[in-house]
């Protein structure tokens, strides 16, 4: 490989959430070098103040940057939600794909009644780029939010399974969706009933839970996961652009902001893979 084409891709976010989406990038490019930033001194974004996730947004774009990135993907659903344009105006001309875009594309796709259901975190549900993102694509769309914060905690925590996990899928969402018969009340929907045919993971760490969000939501709900869709988004821009790797192994430089021993051992969970600790390089923003 040899210009632009050899560089890495970059990819951050708050935390080990990320590595889902790194993952599918992997799967989908196997050619691509890739870098990732984890901030996880400064985890959760979610919670924080649209101001600071912007600021902590634009440094951790300006880190990838020093590593010589070709592009940048923004693995994390809060960053994208109140951050992506400043981060596009930073690196310009780089090309910036977020995670929110592909979701909704995705969900807009996938619907059958048009009402859509979102669980993220505070900042993403009230930033409301997910309702934005959708009715965009679809204006008669019928869009449910819903923050879950404490999913996070589960994941991060490695609480995947067990009943705790299905106890607090279940406290958040039977609200919106019905107990576990709600695959049942689809079959009203058409004429009317609340219940979302679709549901949308807007948060990275969700995806380590998909077996107690799909128990407490029935089968007969399409669960989207936007790491899939965004890795096929990025994998076309490299396309337009000229920037993919012709051939070649893929390769990972894992770069976190505190506590490497844990970004190794929970971030293997997330990424599919044993990531060693010395793998991990530490940095200060």
């Amino acid at each position: 490989m040899t210009g632009e084409s050899a560089r890495p891709i970059g990819v951050f976010d708050s935390g080990i959430g990320g590595l889902t989406v790194l993952r599918a990038l992997i799967e989908e490019l196997p050619h691509e070098r890739f870098a990732y930033l984890g901030d996880t001194a400064r985890l959760p974004y979610g919670t924080k103040a649209a101001e600071t996730v912007v600021r902590y947004s634009v440094q951790a774009a300006d880190a990838l940057m020093d590593y010589g990135v070709k592009c940048i993907v923004v693995a994390c659903n809060t960053a994208c939600s109140v951050g992506l344009e400043s981060i596009r105006e930073r690196v310009r001309p780089l090309p910036v794909i977020g995670v929110i875009g592909p979701g909704a594309d995705a969900a807009c796709l996938t619907s059958r009644s048009g009402h859509i259901a979102v669980i993220a975190t505070e900042r993403t549900v009230s930033g409301g780029a997910y309702q934005q993102a959708i009715l965009e694509r679809r204006p008669e769309a019928r869009v449910s939010v819903l923050a879950a914060q404490l999913l996070v905690a589960l994941a991060e925590e490695g609480l995947s399974e067990g009943p705790i996990a299905e106890s607090i899928a279940r406290h958040y969402l039977e609200g919106l969706f019905g107990a576990a018969d709600a695959h049942f009340k689809l079959e009203a929907g058409a004429a009317g009933t609340p219940v979302p045919d679709t549901l949308v993971l807007g948060c990275t760490h969700f995806p380590a839970l998909i077996e107690p969000i799909r128990r407490a939501i029935g089968p007969r709900v399409t669960i989207v996961d936007s790491a899939a869709t965004t890795a096929r988004a990025l994998r076309r821009e490299l396309g337009a652009r000229d920037l993919a790797a012709p051939g070649g192994a893929s390769s990972v430089r894992f770069v976190a902001t505190d506590g490497v021993e844990r970004f190794a051992r929970v971030g293997s969970r997330f990424l599919g893979r044993t990531i060693a600790p010395e793998e991990v390089e530490l940095i200060d923003l």
